[in-house]
């Protein structure tokens, strides 16, 4: 999965990670990687111990290749530095590079590849046609192998909720992310320490602190109006905390009528009510995400939906002190299925070992290591973004909105979700960003919005061309 660009401007990073988690294709790679059929990598290893449970020859030398973006390549040299140490015979081959795919592609056909890849970035490899043609490594071994740096654990025991998920593609683990990104509703806290206004736990409560703020001056809520996948995410959060995982699945195995369910209905009926409140800023339908984000942190509106990387990307726009922080979108029933704190989240920046790497086991072996929480806390310390690793900010100093980041994530455990369709059906995915769209501006009612997806999921349900997908 792609890392999140860094940019400040160009493509919504919403709708690049919705890319990203639909593995985009490189589209001169889908025609050239052949079936292969035997998955093993003609590879030697050593003999596995406590110390090395993955075998690794401690002369055999490591390639790595990483995708120097936003985030650099600092942290990965980090972790090869580790690996040096534990192996000091090892020569290690570090290369830091933009467009993966283009590079790699012919290394991969010609079964030549590095030993592990940061597959991210524009023009990354196509990794269900990389599966498909058993090019990828299954990381069951390394998920069950001992954590790097943490007693008693294994690797897998180590991940936020649904980064194994994440990584998935046809029953078998073949990705490991690295950075874990969350959806919810950001606010300035000083604005509401301001005011004495307390976030809401609950939608009657969010309704109320509306007419409050809009008493105040202020808009209660501004969206991304030229992307409404943004107020998709408080709608779907609260349709899934009612329904519960059932709900998730009916939605992302295309079950008849899922969409038309008391949950989603409900949700979306919510988000009708703040327009018809008039409880969303006047003019938010032609905001870009830019536009939207600089009225917000102009405090023309309290609230603003958006992904765990705002604050990152409003560094330099928002004003000193602002003190932005992010807050789980409240639950909508009392009989919700899912805790109020429940969030929804995902993982990204996408690392893989090819199934024909000449040194596999030193590649799992990096993994384990870049996985660790040294590493990870690195990470974090160095980028201001939550790794997809537990523990790993603990004892950092951070800014307010990656500490409620951190702190939604903590609070919400086990309860953080994620809806899969939008990776696996773009039209889906934009049936559903355009009824919203409509929804937001009065011009369809929540009911119609169910009947207008669920006939573009019940259409994807039928075309035999359409690879389907079950969770």
């Amino acid at each position: 999965m792609v890392q999140i660009p860094r940019t400040k401007y160009g493509t919504p990073r919403r709708a690049v990670l919705g890319a990203a988690l639909a593995g985009v294709a490189a589209p001169a790679l889908a025609g050239c990687v052949t079936s292969g059929g035997d998955s093993g990598t003609g590879s030697t290893a050593g003999a596995k111990s406590a110390e090395n449970p993955l075998g690794v020859l401690p002369d055999a030398p490591l390639e790595v290749v990483v995708f120097k973006g936003g985030y650099g390549d600092d942290y990965a040299k980090n972790a090869e530095s580790q690996y040096a140490q534990r192996y000091p015979k090892a020569k290690i081959d570090h290369k830091g590079i933009q467009r993966v795919g283009e590079a790699l592609q012919p290394r991969f056909v010609a079964d030549t590849p590095p030993d592990v890849v940061d597959n991210s970035g524009a023009g990354r490899l196509d990794l269900p046609t990389l599966a498909a043609a058993s090019k990828l490594s299954d990381l069951t071994e390394l998920l069950d192998a001992p954590a790097w740096d943490v007693p008693g654990a294994k690797v897998r025991d180590t991940l936020l909720p649904g980064v194994v998920e994440d990584g998935t593609l046809g029953g078998k683990p073949v990705t490991l992310n690295l950075t874990y990104t969350v959806w919810g509703l950001w606010y300035s806290r000083p604005l509401f320490d301001q005011h004495g206004w307390a976030y809401p736990k609950n939608w009657t409560e969010m309704l109320a602190l509306c007419d409050q703020i809009k008493r105040a001056g202020i808009a209660p809520w501004t969206y991304q109006g030229k992307y409404p996948e943004y107020l998709n995410d408080p709608l779907l959060t609260m349709a899934a905390k009612t329904g519960g995982t059932d709900l998730l699945k009916a939605v992302d195995n295309l079950e008849p009528n899922a969409w038309k369910s008391e949950a989603l209905i409900g949700a979306a009926s919510a988000i009708a009510e703040l327009a018809g409140k008039g409880y969303i800023m006047a003019g938010s339908e032609a905001l870009s995400h830019t536009e939207s984000q600089a009225a917000w942190c102009q405090g023309k509106a309290a609230f603003i939906p958006c992904g765990s990387w705002l604050e990152s990307e409003q560094k330099g726009v928002a004003p000193a002190n602002f003190g932005m922080v992010m807050g789980a979108v409240p639950a909508l029933t009392a009989g919700d299925k899912m805790g109020g704190a429940a969030v929804q989240a995902a993982s990204s920046e996408s690392y893989l070992v090819p199934a024909k790497a000449k040194n596999r086991a030193g590649g799992l072996e990096y993994l384990r290591i870049l996985f660790g929480k040294a590493s990870a806390k690195a990470f974090a310390e160095a980028n201001a973004t939550l790794p997809a690793i537990a523990g790993a900010t603990d004892g950092l100093t951070l800014t307010s909105g990656l500490s409620s980041v951190r702190d939604a994530v903590a609070a919400a455990g086990k309860e953080a979700f994620s809806f899969r369709f939008r990776s696996w059906y773009a039209p889906l995915a934009k049936a559903v960003d355009d009824a919203t769209g409509e929804l937001a501006n009065k011009r369809i009612t929540p009911q119609a919005w169910a009947e207008r997806i669920q006939k573009a999921a019940d259409a994807l349900a039928k075309d035999a061309g359409v690879t389907k997908y079950q969770r």
